[in-house]
Order: structure tokens, then C-alpha cells, then sequence
């Protein structure tokens, strides 16, 4: 039997234990060309909130009553596909589960690049990608911009801090509360906002960034959008990864700088990792020296065992984590 978290109910506003419900599902015997995964670990995210809604996204919504899905690794426990033998650490997105099966077309074995397996669902996997082509590609980030990254010491705003910094840029990152703001600060950014704490966050980036910004990598929306819309210079990048401040919200934000997108000029894009997976092998090459050289550092904030997965989904809605949310299960 496979135990397997399943949506019971569509959540109003932000969702709770009772949306959930943990099922059991007998196992059928895998066929040619496919595997069977135990799984080691799984990722949360906050894209999955929308995949709990019944609503038109680039992600198709979680079906009542049916195994949810997400970033896992696992190791292949049986295998009659070529290329995939027992034993062997492959990434996949059956998460939410103890274990998978299937085509070996869904799980990529993992490259040998000397790390944790469950680096490969942070730094080496899509947040870390996230962080990468976000910031170089659509945000057009180059040395001696002025970047500033809101949920900076979250599993991808971390990480566009140290690619900005190894790269040779002024980073300014927003976190909430000292310890987190204390780890940002480790990492290299020049600045970090405690957006916790009392004052206006427009005053506090304009005050960090005196001279402006030149790139957004927005994570949070709202009111964070907005500062960046007040200080942004001429002709600043906003690479739009994710609005995580109203994921739960039916109420957005008033943005009272939207009109500075057309005086500044700025010029705003959206983006979702999946459109730049034919170019992984970019990623992989520059992250790993990266990483070979010492300039990068991953922290995991990590639940155990797969009953915690709720607890560790609704935990990114409260920032409970430092790094990147994970379920050893």
C-alpha cells in the first residue's frame, strides 16, 4: 500500500488540516518500462495554493479526492525500464506520497554532482532554477546593478541573493524578523529590510537603496511590489516570480505607485521556471561551479516523516522556514 495526502476540500482563504486528508492506495504491479520509487523526500511550495483552487492556471488543479503532486526524491526499488536500476536517486514530481511508479520517463535520475539528494529540490532543482533564470535572464541582472529581492530568506529569494553576489551586484533583501535578517545579511547582502518591523517599507528600501534599483525579483506582491515600483530607476527590471502575499488574500493591495511603471518606464515580466527546462544544462554548469567554489550556501528547513506534510505546506504561509520547506519522510 502507498499512503498518499490527498485534497478532501477546496480551501477558502488560507487552507488548514482539515482540506487534507491521508489515504491509503494498493499498489499495482509495474509494467515495461516502468519503475517504482520509494520516496526520501518532498518539497512544499507556494504555487501549490493555487493548484488547490478550481480555477485556470499554468498548473492544473488538484483533483478531489486524488493523490497531490509536487517535487519528491526517491530511490528506484524495482525497475524494468533501461537506464533506471534498483538503487539508483531519481527526482520526480509524485510527491505527497511514500512512493511512486511509472513511466521511467517521469523520473530523472540525478546527476553526480557531489551534494545531498535534497539539494535537488532547492538550490539544484526548481527554486534554485527559479532563482537563476529569473534573475539573469528575465530580470537582466549584471554586475553593478542594485537588485532587491523581497522574501529574501526564503528557498529562492536566497538564492537570487548569493547568484546577484557572486555575480557582483548590490543586493538588498527584505525578511521577516532578526534571525532571518541576520542569515540574509550572512549571505552577502548589503542590505537586508525587516519588513516586520513598524515604518513604511518605501522608506526603508528608499533608505537601504539611496540611489534606487535597478532589478526587482518579486516573491511577495503587495506591498513589497509597490516599494519597488517607488524607488525603481529608469528603466528597472521586475522579474515577477511569485505574489505569495496574496496566494490566501481576496482583498490585494492598492499599489499607489502603479503609474511609475510608465513614467520609469520599467518593464515587467512574469515567469515560470517550466519555460526555461530546455536550458537546464546552463543552469547545471554555472550553479555547480558555484557551488564548487564555495559561494553558494543551502539551508533547509525540513519536517519529518510524510504525516508533517501540512504542517510543513501551511508553515510557508506563516514563514516558518529559513531556506527551503522539505519533508523527510
Amino acid at each position: 500500500m502507498t499512503r498518499a495526502w490527498t485534497l478532501k476540500s477546496r480551501p477558502t482563504g488560507l487552507p488548514d488540516h482539515d482540506n487534507f486528508e491521508l489515504c491509503e492506495i494498493a499498489d499495482a504491479p509495474i509494467g515495461a518500462g516502468e519503475v517504482r520509487v520509494r520516496n526520501l523526500w518532498m518539497s512544499v511550495d507556494p504555487y501549490m495554493r493555487g493548484r488547490m483552487n478550481d480555477a485556470k492556471s499554468y498548473a492544473a488543479p488538484f483533483e478531489l479526492g486524488e493523490p497531490m503532486h509536487g517535487g519528491a526524491i526517491g530511490e528506484v526499488i524495482e525497475s524494468q525500464a533501461d537506464g533506471l536500476a534498483v538503487g539508483d536517486l531519481v527526482q520526480h514530481m509524485f510527491g505527497w506520497r511514500d512512493s511512486a511508479q511509472g513511466p521511467a520517463a517521469q523520473f530523472t535520475k540525478l546527476p553526480a554532482l557531489g551534494v545531498a539528494p535534497q539539494v535537488f529540490l532547492g538550490m539544484l532543482g526548481m527554486p534554485g532554477m527559479t532563482a537563476w533564470f529569473g534573475l539573469l535572464d528575465v530580470g537582466q541582472a549584471k554586475a553593478g546593478d542594485t537588485v532587491f529581492v523581497s522574501a529574501a530568506a526564503g528557498a529562492v529569494g536566497s538564492t537570487v541573493t548569493q547568484i546577484a553576489k557572486a555575480k557582483g551586484m548590490t543586493v538588498i533583501g527584505s525578511a521577516g524578523g532578526a534571525d532571518k535578517c541576520a542569515w540574509v545579511k550572512s549571505l552577502g547582502a548589503d542590505a537586508v529590510i525587516d519588513y516586520k518591523t513598524e515604518g513604511s517599507l518605501v522608506k526603508k528600501l528608499s533608505e537601504a537603496a539611496p540611489k534606487g534599483i535597478d532589478v526587482y525579483f518579486d516573491n511577495v506582491g503587495g506591498d513589497h511590489l509597490d516599494a519597488a515600483l517607488a524607488v525603481a530607476n529608469d528603466g528597472a527590471h521586475f522579474a515577477m516570480c511569485g505574489m505569495i502575499h496574496g496566494y490566501n488574500d481576496a482583498t490585494p493591495v492598492q499599489l499607489r505607485y502603479i503609474m511609475r511603471i510608465v513614467a520609469a518606464r520599467l518593464r515587467i515580466r512574469g515567469f515560470i521556471v517550466t519555460d526555461f527546462f530546455d536550458r537546464m544544462g546552463e543552469f547545471y554548469q554555472d550553479m555547480g561551479g558555484l557551488l564548487a567554489a564555495g559561494k553558494l550556501e543551502s539551508r533547509e528547513t525540513v519536517h519529518e516523516g510524510l504525516e508533517a506534510a501540512p504542517d510543513a505546506f501551511l508553515g510557508l504561509f506563516s514563514g516558518e522556514n529559513t531556506g527551503k520547506m522539505l519533508v523527510r519522510i
